[in-house]
């Protein structure tokens, strides 16, 4: 599968990091609406994004994040500021899927680049990459900040081709959302929708061609 492949760019949210573990961390006090609620945050999160790119209302994933979350509470009738904020900071620090560092340190043993290619602001990543200790496995991490503008837009599948300087069909990305994959297929990338245990090229799900 990876013939003629030079790098392996993955999704962030879902794909390496567990984004339902913020409100996982907060059972004790959330219950079972903790489902509820990771749900419901992540559909609103990716909707807002989908609609800000649409109406070229562009703001960084952070304020989208937080704007999710409120709807979110506010539809699970959940009034705590203080549980609010402890869910925000959470979120910088997302567990890694288990699987996320021996397969990228598989890949960088093989001699693949490896890189982040996210709808997070650059603070967030930041964060993320940091707390999971995987920054010395990843040659580059990209944030749409560069862009200007959120997945599936096109101009963000070009960031890692121009500043890796790899073309497109010598890339392999991995996401466990499948119009993401999907939109990286479009652009040229041989696309992989993963399992969201975490974005294993050695075993795909799905292999996404156009």
């Amino acid at each position: 599968m990876l013939k003629n492949i030079r790098a392996c760019v993955f999704d962030a949210y879902g794909t390496l990091f567990d984004y339902a573990s913020a409100a996982a961390r907060c059972r004790d006090v959330l219950g079972d609406t903790f489902e509820q609620l990771t749900a419901l945050w992540r559909e609103k999160q990716l909707q807002y994004t989908w609609l800000r790119a649409a109406q070229a209302r562009h703001a960084d994933f952070w304020q989208v994040t937080g704007d999710a979350l409120d709807f979110s509470m506010e539809s699970l009738e959940i009034a705590d500021p203080a549980l609010r904020e402890k869910l925000m900071e959470l979120y910088l620090t997302l567990d890694a899927f288990a699987d996320v560092p021996a397969t990228l340190e598989k890949l960088k043993i093989a001699g693949f680049k490896t890189a982040i290619l996210s709808n997070g602001s650059p603070t967030m990543l930041s964060a993320a990459v940091q707390a999971a200790k995987i920054g010395h496995l990843l040659d580059a991490v990209f944030s749409v900040e560069e862009a200007g503008v959120y997945k599936p837009n096109p101009k963000v599948y070009r960031l890692p081709v121009d500043r890796l300087g790899i073309a497109a069909n010598a890339i392999a990305f991995s996401s466990a959302n499948a119009w993401d994959a999907y939109a990286a297929s479009a652009f040229g990338m041989t696309a992989v929708t993963a399992s969201p245990s975490a974005a294993k090229l050695a075993a795909p799900t799905t292999i996404v061609r156009m």
